[in-house]
């Protein structure tokens, strides 16, 4: 099986690692990993900002780099929310893109949904405290929300809990938005630091060692409130536990 690999623009150019963690993953479980050079940003901070003239090149140039592959695979819930649920306002009258979102998938997904991979084996022995990302939960369904009535899973906890070692944090608000939101940091930036502050005191409270979630973006906005109250909270993306873990 042959994927391209979407990175999104922060994880490039801030976080390489977790894009580098991602491939490893990835190639443990038997994929091939094309990474196309000519991929630029997905395009979702101009569409939140109500840029849509300036959103679609954006989503045109994506689509035409990544329609040739059998899948696209992407380390973040956000940047695969925008192409599955928000390119049609763009995309729709292209030939095969109805087909193109189908086979566009977040990367827990994508080892969960396609690949059938359940409890991998390694070890990780911390504590982690798992954050689900808002589009990752309400729009991408990776994990069961609180306010709906249904059975109980999470798609990251899924690949987690078979690692020896490794133990979960029990969080009053378990699907709380972090506060990040994008450009909703930048123009509420006392409520975004609010709300963030609010999910690391439920962290705290609940002994989490390691901080993780699907989306970078999340992460970085957590982070940075750890760093700066030194607080001590390690934070990786799930690509990174799952590397360093040896997970297979």
């Amino acid at each position: 099986m042959r994927v391209g690999l979407f990175i999104p623009c922060y994880v490039d150019q801030f976080f390489p690692q977790v894009g580098m963690a991602t491939v490893s993953v990835l190639e443990r479980f038997g994929v091939e990993v094309d990474f196309p050079e000519a991929q630029t940003c997905c395009g979702q901070p101009m569409a939140n900002t109500g840029l849509c003239e300036q959103t679609r090149p954006l989503a045109e140039r994506f689509f035409d780099i990544f329609s040739p592959y059998e899948y696209v695979v992407c380390p973040s819930g956000s940047c695969t929310a925008m192409v599955r649920h928000h390119y049609d306002d763009y995309l729709s009258d292209r030939p095969g893109f109805e087909a193109f979102k189908h086979k566009t998938f977040e990367l827990t997904e994508f080892l969960t949904d396609v690949l059938k991979v359940s409890r991998p084996r390694g070890r990780f022995p911390h504590k982690v405290g798992l954050h689900q990302s808002c589009h990752g939960l309400r729009e991408l369904r990776l994990g069961s929300c609180s306010e709906r009535v249904g059975p109980a899973f999470n798609k990251a906890k899924q690949l987690l809990e078979g690692l020896d070692g490794i133990t979960f944090s029990e969080l009053t608000r378990p699907d709380e938005c972090c506060g990040f939101g994008g450009t909703f940091a930048v123009a509420e930036e006392a409520i975004s630091s609010m709300m963030g502050l609010d999910r690391l005191h439920d962290h705290e409270q609940a002994g989490t060692e390691v901080l993780t979630a699907n989306d970078m973006s999340c992460l970085m906005h957590l982070d940075g409130l750890i760093r700066r109250q030194k607080k001590p909270i390690r934070v990786l993306h799930i690509a990174e536990i799952l590397d360093q873990s040896g997970a297979v």
